[in-house]
């Protein structure tokens, strides 16, 4: 079966070339980008490979937690030092997780707090509320009719 070789692709062809000139000629960044494809083209599809290969590790390791032994805490060779370093940031770990627990008691007091407020400037225009209407409804007795 004959195959024929598609009309851009990343070689010095008379089609690519005519699209460079275009490029430039119309917005240099154009012409600049089908430069690059002519040079670097054939790598493209290895570079691609290889950029999701390393996302992928990259995500699959952040969503099982290995991130934390493997990827960015780095042996320093002195275990007595890697030890220490462990704890302390074990320790640094329980004082960020207490933080947290403050914050959300605290947020928990504040979201209380503001409905309690609320609660009573509601019920204070609802007894504003009825004593207006109590005043309209009753006829004052103090004038003589």
């Amino acid at each position: 079966m004959y195959r024929t070789a598609p009309l851009i692709r990343p070689e010095w062809t008379p089609a690519t070339i005519a699209l460079m000139v275009l490029g430039f000629v119309l917005f240099w960044p154009l012409g600049l980008a089908m430069l690059a494809y002519i040079l670097f083209g054939d790598r493209l599809s290895a570079f691609k490979r290889d950029a999701t290969q390393r996302f992928d590790g990259f995500t699959s390791a952040c969503r099982s937690g290995r991130w934390r032994e493997k990827g960015f805490q780095f042996a320093s060779g002195n275990m007595a030092f890697d030890d220490w370093r462990k704890a302390e940031l074990d320790r640094i770990e329980e004082e960020r997780r207490k933080l947290d627990e403050m914050r959300e008691e605290f947020d928990s007091y504040m979201r209380e707090l503001r409905r309690a407020r609320d609660q009573e400037e509601f019920d204070r225009f609802m007894r504003d509320r009825e004593a207006r209407r109590n005043q309209v409804d009753t006829p004052d007795q103090g004038f003589p009719a």
